[in-house]
């Protein structure tokens, strides 16, 4: 049986926060719209970030299922999971939901994107990361380390 704590006692589920960042920033945009670019309606290329996050996002949660592990940081690792996007980044889905951020929100075409964005991914990294980071080398200890030698945290 798993211990109630068991987990990296993360300060909220990474989707939520990414959804609170996103809602944030068009509740800001409906009161100051801030624009990006004078003409507004070119949403192809943030589309294509937005689809390729999604992607990502994919790919790194079937890498999980494939390595039996909880997918949600509010329930015990199982295991390092190295395979898929995990060979290039040790946090390929919270890249993927950095690229949908940017794709939703820069289609609103506004500065608040990049103004929500400082504090969304202090609350990320901080509240998030480095949780999750202090939790697999306390779990897995060398196992690990030598996996995060060899991959980067983000890019």
């Amino acid at each position: 049986m798993q211990s109630p704590s068991d987990h990296p006692d993360v300060f909220a589920r990474p989707p939520l926060v990414y959804l609170g960042a996103i809602a944030a920033v068009f509740v800001l945009r409906h009161f100051l719209p801030l624009p990006l670019i004078a003409a507004a309606g070119i949403l192809w290329p943030f589309a294509a970030l937005a689809v390729l996050g999604v992607l990502i996002l994919f790919w790194g949660r079937n890498a999980m299922r494939k390595a039996n592990t909880n997918i949600d940081p509010m329930l015990p690792t199982l295991a390092i999971v190295t395979g898929g996007p995990y060979r290039f980044s040790r946090n390929p889905l919270y890249i993927a939901l950095t690229l949908i951020y940017f794709g939703v929100t820069l289609a609103g075409n506004t500065w608040w994107s990049v103004l929500v964005f400082v504090p969304l991914i202090c609350a990320l990294h901080f509240g998030v990361v480095l949780r999750e980071e202090r939790y697999l080398q306390e779990k897995f200890g060398e196992q690990y380390l030598s996996y995060r030698r060899k991959v980067r945290r983000y890019l």
